[in-house]
């Protein structure tokens, strides 16, 4: 599959205005895409909700233990540590089953067949261990989560539930999270510089990707 590159990019952009600017440009569009949950029915709602879970309750820690595994500078690695200790120490996953489960989301055989392609796809991106390119990658995913929360939890809302306690501790703590990946960025591309040519935003693409597959389910067999 080809997949549109999601932003025009240089091989190595500057530092602090380029990426960061590239980044949030591509939540706000990505952002723009999402429909009016007022517009939405029980079963829309339940499907975004149980395909966003099946994505993240078992592939979150895991994309950034590969973010972990793949830089060199320690900055980068202590700040990479910190978010994966966070998400451990805080049974992260735990917060998000109990949302999925109060807003009758629990993730089925066609939920979790709805996101695999795309999901797949960031998976072996992951494993290939670059370091930049995936702190990047990660950068983008926790900007474009703590904006996400309040959306979700519309959704949760809207199938009746009064169990926030992810959307709530997300739509704070990532906040500080997105600025430490860009500080882990910033470090790792000083000591362990992507190689020449290197699209920097090749996780920028395939996570979007995988987003519209969670919000729009079918939308990127079309792409």
């Amino acid at each position: 599959m080809n997949t549109p590159s999601l932003v025009t990019h240089t091989p190595f952009p500057t530092f602090g205005t380029s990426i960061q600017q590239d980044v949030g440009s591509a939540i706000e569009d990505l952002l723009a895409e999402l429909p009016d949950p007022q517009q939405l029915c029980a079963d829309q709602r339940r499907g975004i909700i149980a395909r966003y879970t099946a994505v993240l309750e078992g592939n979150f820690i895991y994309w950034m233990t590969g973010a972990y595994l793949s830089v060199q500078s320690e900055q980068a690695r202590a700040i990479v540590l910190d978010n994966l200790l966070e998400e451990v120490r805080d049974s992260h996953p735990r917060m998000l089953r109990i949302f999925a489960l109060a807003a009758h989301a629990i993730p089925t055989d066609s939920d979790t067949l709805a996101i695999h392609r795309d999901l797949t796809n960031v998976r072996l991106f992951v494993g290939r261990l670059s370091g930049v390119r995936i702190v990047v990658m990660m950068a983008f995913f926790e900007g474009f989560i703590q904006k996400f929360m309040s959306y979700l939890a519309e959704l949760a809302a809207g199938q009746g539930s009064a169990e926030f306690e992810y959307t709530d501790v997300h739509g704070v703590c990532d906040v500080a999270h997105t600025a430490g990946l860009f500080n882990a960025l910033a470090a790792e591309m000083t000591l362990n510089p992507p190689e020449p040519g290197a699209d920097l935003f090749e996780g920028v693409d395939l996570l979007r990707t995988l987003i519209k597959s969670i919000v729009h389910p079918g939308s990127t067999a079309r792409m």
